[in-house]
């Protein structure tokens, strides 16, 4: 083999290398992280709707945050699977009405909790017509992916003050959500004023059985009912609890309501359609005026 063969095949051993080397530095740069374990992926939805007025969503505002502050829930985080839990804070009211506050956040620490609360305390809260439990539900399923955690459990806490009255049906969207491994618990407020301005025509009397019906669901999935303003703090912080921890509910300390209160059996006897029958019901008797 003459000289100028070797130099040709030592020049094309070495483009070979090169090329080969090159492209494993580029495999592991491009690489995508892995998604970090967390001991729940958690979706709090948050009910913002004109129903709950400004006062209510401040109140609403300050129970999370003083929630977060707690001792019990930064326990529950730190003792629970992985000792960190992953949560983003969502605002809603009707189907085009969706809002995250708060992206994706890992907790893993006391100051990543406290640092959280005060997320949840910043800004102003958002306000929008009707209630869209369905569309909240679907929204807050699509967070799930490609969010960059690995949950040994995805829960959606969904608060709310009224039945669904827009949107797909209300237990077509949970049955989606359960289809796909997630629990849904739930944060009726049954605190509603027929003489607030906007209270009275979409309450229902059985708010909490509705949401045992027609809203929650999956593994061990539970509500809590609050039935006073007063009571929402001390409800949203045994709910954390049960949540970030995976304990089984159970009466919780200082609640007004009693633990019968605290539901986590579907009757399947609710009308899951009753907020837009009501609706509908509603703009037949504003057209008739």
């Amino acid at each position: 083999m003459s000289t100028c063969q070797d130099a040709s095949l030592f020049t094309l051993r070495v483009t070979a290398l090169w090329a080969i080397g090159v492209t494993a530095a580029f495999s592991q740069t491009s690489a995508p992280a892995p998604d970090i374990g967390v001991g729940v992926e958690l979706v709090l939805a948050v009910d913002a709707s004109r129903s709950i007025d400004y006062r209510e969503q401040m109140i609403q505002r300050r129970g999370y945050a003083e929630a977060f502050r707690s001792g019990a829930v930064q326990n529950a985080i730190l003792n629970g699977g992985w000792g960190r839990v992953a949560i983003t804070y969502v605002e809603w009211a009707g189907v085009w009405s969706q809002s995250v506050m708060i992206p994706w956040t890992l907790i893993d620490s006391r100051a990543a909790a406290e640092a959280f609360a005060a997320e949840i305390e910043a800004g102003p809260p958002n306000g929008a017509s009707r209630t869209s439990i369905s569309a909240a539900i679907d929204f807050s399923v699509g967070l799930f992916e490609k969010n960059g955690f690995s949950g040994l459990r995805r829960v959606i806490d969904i608060s709310g003050d009224g039945p669904n009255n827009q949107g797909r049906d209300v237990a077509e969207a949970r049955d989606a959500a359960i289809a796909r491994g997630i629990t849904i618990n739930g944060l009726p407020l049954m605190t509603n004023d027929p003489d607030m301005a906007f209270g009275g025509w979409g309450d229902i009397a059985d708010l909490d059985k509705y949401y045992a019906d027609c809203v929650i669901g999956g593994p061990g999935s539970f509500l809590i009912p609050v039935t006073d303003w007063e009571q929402f703090a001390g409800a949203v912080q045994r709910k954390l609890v049960l949540e970030l921890a995976g304990d089984t509910p159970g009466p919780g300390p200082g609640m007004t309501a009693g633990p019968e209160r605290l539901i986590r059996i579907q009757s399947a006897a609710s009308d899951c359609r009753v907020g837009e029958r009501m609706w509908e019901d509603r703009q037949r008797r504003w057209g008739n005026e």
